[in-house]
C-alpha cells in the first residue's frame, strides 16, 4: 500500500471511532403555533337599567277606601315621588305610595315637608323595628285599629331616631325604600275613596305610618313636623 493510501486509511478509522456530533437542545416549551385559537374577550358585565318605582304605576284608582282611620294591607304598585308628573294624580308636596289591594289601587299619601307657617319645613324621620300591633298582615282595609308613637312604639319627638330630613332626601328614601311588588302596611286616614292621607303623627292613637315587610321583620317609616310633643 503507497503512503497515500495508508494516510487514507488511518483518517477513515479515526472518523468512524469518534463519537457523532451532538444534536443541538430542544427547549422543553414550546411555542403554540400561530394559528391556534384564541379565547374571546370576556365582556364586561352590564348592569340593567335602572326602572324608576313609578313606572308602572295606576290611572285608575278603587273607591272603596272607607273614611276614617285605619290599616290598609296590600302589595305596593307604583311609588309616585313629585317629579313623577307622567302619573295620575301627583302631589307637589307629598311622595304617593300606590298600594293594590282588593283587587284595585289606592294613593297613599306621604308628607315630605311640612308647609305650616313660622316651623322647620324639614320633616322628622325614623325608621324602627317593631313587631305588627294588631291582627296580622291581611289584603284590605282594617278599621278600628291603634298606632301611638309614644306608647306603641317607645318614640318621642325630636329624639333618637328621629331626625329632620329635607323633602329631596325624604323622596330618595321613600323611593329607594319602599319596593314595588312587596307587601305593605299603611296606617292612615282614608277619605272615603281613592286616598288616604295624614300618614304620620296625629296624636289621638291614629299615627300614621308606612310598615316595610309587615309579613316578615316589619319596619316603621314614620313621620312628625317641628314643633310637635309626644
Amino acid at each position: 500500500m503507497t503512503p497515500r493510501r495508508t494516510l487514507l486509511a488511518a483518517l477513515v478509522a479515526l472518523w468512524g471511532c469518534s463519537d457523532p456530533a451532538p444534536a443541538a437542545p430542544v427547549d422543553a416549551a414550546v411555542d403554540a403555533p400561530t394559528d391556534a385559537p384564541v379565547d374571546a374577550p370576556v365582556a364586561a358585565p352590564v348592569d340593567a337599567p335602572m326602572v324608576s318605582p313609578a313606572a308602572a304605576c295606576a290611572s285608575v284608582f278603587g273607591a272603596a277606601l272607607p273614611a276614617g282611620y285605619g290599616r290598609l294591607d296590600g302589595v305596593v304598585r307604583a311609588v309616585v315621588t313629585p317629579a313623577d308628573a307622567q302619573c295620575a294624580m301627583p302631589n307637589r308636596t307629598h311622595v304617593v305610595v300606590q298600594v293594590e289591594s282588593g283587587g284595585a289601587v289606592y294613593r297613599m299619601v306621604v308628607n315630605v315637608a311640612s308647609t305650616a307657617a313660622g316651623v322647620d319645613p324639614r320633616v322628622r324621620f325614623a325608621e324602627v323595628a317593631h313587631a305588627l300591633p294588631g291582627p296580622d298582615w291581611a289584603d284590605g282595609f282594617h278599621a278600628n285599629q291603634q298606632l301611638d308613637y309614644a306608647a306603641t312604639l317607645g318614640l318621642h319627638a325630636d329624639a333618637a331616631p328621629f331626625a329632620p330630613a329635607t323633602s329631596a332626601e325624604l323622596v330618595a328614601r321613600l323611593a329607594a325604600g319602599v319596593r314595588v311588588g312587596a307587601r305593605v302596611s299603611v296606617y292612615a286616614q282614608g277619605d272615603g275613596g281613592s286616598s288616604a292621607h295624614l300618614v304620620h303623627r296625629n296624636g289621638r292613637d291614629d299615627d300614621g305610618a308606612v310598615v316595610l315587610d309587615p309579613t316578615g321583620s316589619p319596619r316603621f317609616l314614620v313621620f312628625h313636623f317641628d314643633g310637635q310633643t309626644f
